[in-house]
């Protein structure tokens, strides 16, 4: 082979390992762009973290990433659009914990585990009950003694009824054994609008979209659902922390793509999402939102979900918890 011909390719094999690599991912996939299912309406945590990594993972998989916004019923609406979706890797979805707390508290055509494929676990981080600095509540065990002095005179509002937020509030309650009243509103947008405007005083939520009230001091952390403190809610104890034995909630995302999807195109995928995910600049726009990157493979994905959506069953069952409450 000529020797300048021989240094022209091996040069440009050197200087494009990620087209190859893109090549080698996106093989096997549809001719055409992938569809991206976000269940939520654009700028909740689901869409800032999907479109955080969407360029990227174009990038490796060599192929078009268009993300559709299917908002309604907490996540639900775009679930069942993605459970009737085709199973040839050409729809992906992207979801939120609601997704193990659906299915107990809603009457869904599909069970989650049966109708999609664990594909990765991309992020987990706490939730955090937040005081507006209005409020008369400083430390969590404020609340928890106005609710026993005055059984079910002390608000608390999440993004809506069922979700994690809500079904974990509502363990912590019988755990502490005390009442508190929930306010379930349509969604984080006009939650978020209240607890900051001090309509409020109290607000279950993840920290994605509080965390620059958080650091404004506007909103006050009176405790985070992880199983210690939290780097993403400096100085707010964890309530397992504050007496809650081992209590433990944390808010997560993960893509799924349909059942029946090829095997070699769900580890493709894992494989592509977990190379965009330790990608040093997605990594730390996902993280500086406040949560922390697993980027897990399938196996444990589905695992992790499993055992969410059981334990999750049990609080909603007890409480007789329902969509329509």
């Amino acid at each position: 082979m000529d020797r300048r011909l021989f240094l022209g390719l091996a040069g440009s094999a050197l200087a494009a390992p990620s087209l190859l690599h893109a090549q080698s991912l996106g093989a096997g996939f549809p001719e055409r762009s992938l569809r991206l299912i976000v269940p939520w309406p654009p700028g909740g945590s689901v869409d800032t973290i999907a479109r955080i990594f969407q360029p990227k993972l174009a990038e490796v998989l060599g192929r078009a990433i268009v993300i559709d916004n299917r908002g309604g019923a907490s996540g639900a609406t775009g679930a069942i659009e993605a459970s009737r979706a085709p199973a040839d890797g050409s729809t992906w979805t992207f979801v939120y914990d609601t997704q193990s707390t659906n299915e107990t508290v809603m009457r869904l055509p599909f069970k989650t585990m049966e109708a999609f494929v664990p594909v990765c676990h991309v992020a987990s981080g706490p939730l955090a009950m937040v005081a507006h600095q209005s409020s008369p509540y400083h430390s969590f065990q404020d609340v928890i003694d106005a609710a026993r002095r005055e059984p079910d005179s002390v608000n608390y509002a999440t993004s809506g009824v069922g979700g994690l937020a809500h079904v974990s509030t509502t363990l912590l309650q019988q755990q502490g054994e005390f009442r508190m009243v929930h306010v379930p509103y349509r969604g984080v947008g006009p939650a978020v609008q209240d607890a900051v405007a001090g309509h409020v005083p109290l607000f279950m939520t993840n920290v994605v979209i509080v965390s620059q009230h958080i650091r404004s001091g506007l909103l006050r952390p009176l405790g985070v659902t992880t199983l210690t403190e939290s780097r993403h809610v400096p100085g707010a104890r964890s309530f397992a922390q504050l007496g809650f034995g081992n209590f433990e909630a944390p808010t997560w995302w993960a893509l799924l793509g349909r059942t029946g999807t090829p095997d070699p195109l769900v580890r493709q995928m894992n494989q592509a999402m977990v190379q965009v995910l330790n990608d040093p600049v997605v990594k730390a726009r996902i993280e500086e939102q406040g949560c922390d990157i697993v980027a897990s493979t399938p196996e444990a994905c589905g695992r992790f979900m499993e055992s969410e959506i059981a334990k999750w069953a049990q609080v909603i069952t007890q409480n007789n918890i329902r969509a329509d409450s």
